[in-house]
Formats: C-alpha cells, structure tokens, sequence
C-alpha cells in the first residue's frame, strides 16, 4: 500500500461557544430529491440541522417540494424546475448557483436520480462550487466513466465523495470484488490521483485524502438500510459548514453516524432500525462525543 498516515484519533468536535448565533455554525445548500425519492432529500436534510449547521437549505424538484418541506419545520426549501421523469432539469442551474454563493458547504445527489440533465447539474456544481463540496449516490453516477472531470473546479476547492462499493467501481473502472479486496489501497490511489477525500462505505469504512487515512469503527448490519447514506451525506456537509476541514469532517461524520447506529440498534435492534431511528439517535452519539 502507498505510504499514508493513519490516523486513529477523532478530530475535535466544532467548538459552540455561548454567544453564537446561527451564522456562526455555517449555512449548508443540500441539491437532492426526485420523483418517489422525497425522502433522501428529507432524512440529508434532517441530517445536516442535527449535526449542528446554523441554517439548512434543501433544493428539490417543485413536484416534491411540498413533501419535502414537511420533513423538517428547521430547514428551508427551494422549488427547482422538474422533467417528465421527476429528475431536476438544467434550467434550474442559475437558481443552484446563486444560492450556493451563499452557503457554507454544499452537498449534492441523494436521490437525484439520472439523466442527461442531472448530469449536466452535477458537473456544473462541481465547476463552479467554491465552498466544500460533497459528492453523494447520483452525483457520483454522474462522473461514472469520467471520473478525471473531478478535478474541473475552482482552485484547491475541497470535494469528498462517498461512494459504496458499487458506485466506486463505476468511478474507476474497478470490479467490486477487486475494490473490496483492496480497498485502502484503490481509496488512496484515487484520492491522491483526483485530489479528494474519499470515504468508500462499507464494514470498516476507509476515510481518505491521499496523505492520510482512517478505519471507522462504528456502526452494525441494520445501517445497511434504504437512507442511511443520505444520512451520511447530510452530517458530513453540516460539520464542513461549522468548518471542519474535509478529512476531518468525513472521519467524524461517519464515526457519528456509526455511533447513532449503534444507539438505535441497542434500543430497537439492527432487524427493526430504519434511517429515521438512525437520525432520532444522533443525540445519544453527540452527548457519548461531548
């Protein structure tokens, strides 16, 4: 394996000091949803306002966007143009990039679906995203076969990208068997080759920048359930926008999200826990972290 520093101690938690206010803790722009996937929007919503971001907004496909405003009274909403197929369309670009210029941190693709347009979104926020940005489900299906088009982005912009197993070996070409009998060593190739954090899921989640690399420990069998990586997704964006750095953010969010894992699994066991006990147990992870 290439020489990587491992890292086996959680970074510290972002500091709440007692006179904050909600800018204080970051704004986060979450871009997902589409039509019969309300719900990955609703529980990385969810996600990012509990894991502490001062302000949380949720741009979603308009047909859904009444759902999803349901979801969570603490979140915002922005109705975006919608196809035939419920995927957003490119003609809500302008709207996606004049409310990121706002925003903290970025994360996009939970339940975007795929199309040609979907695409067309992703690469263009990955282009024009300045703030850190995470790369989730769909968005990740977006660069499948393109995976050098990463690196289209202003500066030394900071990505993470959290594919499993499957979407991984889409980005690299890869069969899965072979990425899971190699999986530190393909994550950190990757990472340094497109200069991103890679956080590959999976039993003993790899945490990777290229330089640095983490095992989390946390978590069971009952997370291996519908939602729960929109769940990831949205804790991860919430502590880059309270100002984590990239490789910081990753490893806490998918120890915290292992750890309300457990929680729930402990209360309501793995065969009965779904994502929304994963997010209803993220109070017990931060008081077990603070």
């Amino acid at each position: 394996m290439t020489a990587c520093e491992r890292i086996s101690t959680l970074p510290d938690l972002p500091l709440r000091p007692a006179d904050a206010h909600k800018g204080t803790f970051g704004s986060v722009l979450l871009i997902a949803g589409s039509a019969g996937m309300s719900g990955a929007a609703i529980l990385a919503g969810q996600a990012a306002l509990h894991g502490g971001a001062g302000l949380v907004t949720v741009a979603v496909p308009s047909t859904i966007a009444s759902i999803v405003a349901m979801g969570h009274p603490s979140y915002m909403t922005i109705s975006l143009s919608v196809d035939e197929s419920g995927c957003l369309t490119a003609g809500g670009i302008p709207e996606i990039e004049g409310t990121m210029q706002r925003k903290t941190a970025v994360a996009i693709g939970p339940g975007l679906g795929q199309s040609v347009d979907v695409r067309v979104i992703v690469e263009r926020v990955n282009q024009t995203c300045q703030q850190p940005l995470v790369l989730d489900a769909d968005a990740l299906n977006a660069f499948a076969g393109i995976a050098d088009h990463l690196s289209n982005r202003p500066g030394n912009a900071s990505r993470i990208i959290t594919p499993h197993p499957g979407e991984f070996s889409r980005l690299t070409g890869l069969g899965t068997q072979q990425i899971q009998a190699d999986r530190e060593s393909i994550a950190i190739q990757f990472a340094k080759q497109h200069n991103v954090v890679v956080l590959l899921k999976g039993a003993n989640t790899v945490i990777t920048d290229g330089c640095q690399i983490a095992i989390n420990t946390t978590g069971n069998s009952g997370m291996a359930t519908g939602g729960s990586g929109d769940v990831l997704t949205g804790l991860i964006v919430s502590l880059l926008a309270q100002g984590m750095n990239a490789f910081d953010a990753a490893q806490l969010g998918a120890h915290v999200h292992g750890l309300a894992g457990d929680n729930a699994a402990e209360v309501h066991s793995q065969r009965f826990m779904t994502s929304v006990e994963l997010v209803q147990h993220l109070d017990s992870a931060w008081k077990l972290l603070e």
